[in-house]
């Protein structure tokens, strides 16, 4: 009886601890725009495996990806509404909250994705960050390299000026239209997930992104050039929601930026190898990719866009320029 008792009650005690640990686990949403196949995904959904590990299973986190849990200013309003708990999305989307964050997009501010790393680890970068805080409550974890951004077309373009009259998409963000606007173009804000389709069917003969997510995206099917304007050197921020970090003790925060800033990383590392790789690729595919006058298109952003219509400050631009 005594054995039995013994066994009884220790078969309660496990099923006590059991419960109390699915009591504490919480489970979290972690939701972004991209395919499955770029690292910005297989990343992410290493992170919250690791964030797992590293919590004893105190945090399951669910990763959405591909506009599951809606567009990318859905996602970041739903850091605010409480639908999700971390994000990752770019600093022009950060904008909409304090304006300053943005000029990170301020076309030919960075020379290449080395820049923007060194800029990561700036004094610039933590204000502009801490104000991005203190306007939206919500917490900046990392920042991933995103790829440098060219335009495809079907038309060839050399120069600033043969943008002109151009049907192009381009994300509904100031900051992305300071380049084609200047150069003439006729901007259409499609949502990321129907850029192909208005690719496709002529509703748009031309479009913007990095190398890496042209290729993810298949545009390269409908598009005849790559045209390598490099305008914006882009990133994305891990961004967790204002309640949520504010749940975590300081243990954990520190163990999400750990993680997250490694997760950062690995994926910069893979982004900037495949850039490495894809004009020789595309070249193969039978696209025509061509080198711009950079000059020619910087002259004409300085000369046609102010700063002050998009709310950034200048002095923050030239920090930005100068860091080495």
């Amino acid at each position: 009886m005594k054995f039995h008792l013994a066994a009884t009650l220790g078969a309660v005690a496990a099923l006590a601890l059991t419960a109390s640990t699915a009591m504490a686990q919480e489970t979290l949403k972690w939701a972004h725009v991209y395919e499955t196949s770029e690292p910005f995904h297989t990343e992410s959904v290493w992170a919250a495996e690791e964030i797992a590990k590293r919590t004893d299973g105190r945090y399951k986190i669910d990763v959405f990806p591909a506009s599951q849990l809606g567009k990318e200013a859905d996602i970041n309003q739903g850091l605010t509404l409480g639908t999700v708990d971390i994000i990752i999305s770019g600093s022009s989307f950060a904008a909409r909250e304090y304006a300053p964050i943005g000029v990170t997009y301020f076309p030919f501010i960075f020379r290449d994705a080395d820049h923007l790393l060194k800029y990561t680890k700036s004094d610039t970068y933590k204000a502009l960050t801490g104000g991005y805080e203190e306007k939206s409550g919500h917490h900046i974890t990392a920042t991933t390299y995103y790829g440098t951004r060219h335009t495809t077309s079907n038309r060839p373009i050399e120069k600033c000026a043969d943008m002109q009259g151009l049907k192009m998409r381009v994300p509904d963000v100031p900051a992305y239209l300071a380049m084609p606007r200047a150069c003439g173009a006729n901007t259409a804000p499609i949502a990321f997930a129907e850029v192909y389709l208005a690719l496709q069917n002529g509703t748009v003969e031309a479009q913007e992104n990095p190398l890496t997510t042209i290729e993810a995206k298949k545009f390269f099917e409908v598009q005849k050039h790559i045209v390598l304007t490099g305008h914006i050197v882009d990133h994305l921020n891990t961004i967790v929601s204002q309640t949520r970090w504010a749940s975590l003790s300081d243990e954990d925060k520190q163990i999400f930026t750990e993680v997250t800033q490694e997760a950062a990383a690995r994926a910069t590392a893979k982004i900037v190898e495949r850039e490495k790789e894809l004009v020789q690729v595309f070249k193969d595919r039978g696209l025509t990719v061509t080198e711009i006058d950079r000059a020619d298109f910087e002259k004409n952003v300085m000369e046609k866009v102010t700063f002050e219509e998009f709310g950034y400050n200048k002095a923050d631009w030239e920090a930005i320029r100068a860091i080495q």
